[in-house]
């Protein structure tokens, strides 16, 4: 028997302060105009013995998500690759040479 390779991408976007990299089978624009779709959120093997914290919290954050939803401004970057590899939350503060942290500003939401 001839197995078919799975497609996955390597997911790299912000949102709310914070930098994701994330596992999916599918990625395309969204019907909404302006958004990257995301659907079938690959995770680590549910039988690993070892259990990263970071990937659980992933897990419970998109626990139910069936498709998410993610504005083109906040995707830096997809790459279709040969195997999935461990979800995980990246820290966007940055050092200078000071050695102060340099944290991004949060998105602008007018006063409604």
């Amino acid at each position: 028997m001839n197995k078919q390779k799975k497609t996955a991408y390597r997911i790299y976007f912000t949102s709310q302060g914070k930098g994701y990299e994330i596992y999916a089978r599918k990625v395309c624009q969204g019907d909404m105009y302006g958004f990257v779709e995301i659907e079938d959120i690959i995770f680590g093997e549910k039988s690993a013995i070892v259990v990263d914290p970071n990937e659980e919290a992933l897990k419970k954050e998109f626990a139910g998500v069936k498709r998410l939803l993610i504005p083109y401004h906040s995707v830096s970057r997809i790459d279709e690759v040969e195997k999935e590899g461990q979800a995980r939350i990246v820290s966007l503060a940055v050092s200078n040479i000071e050695g102060d942290i340099v944290q991004p500003l949060p998105p602008h939401n007018p006063a409604k």
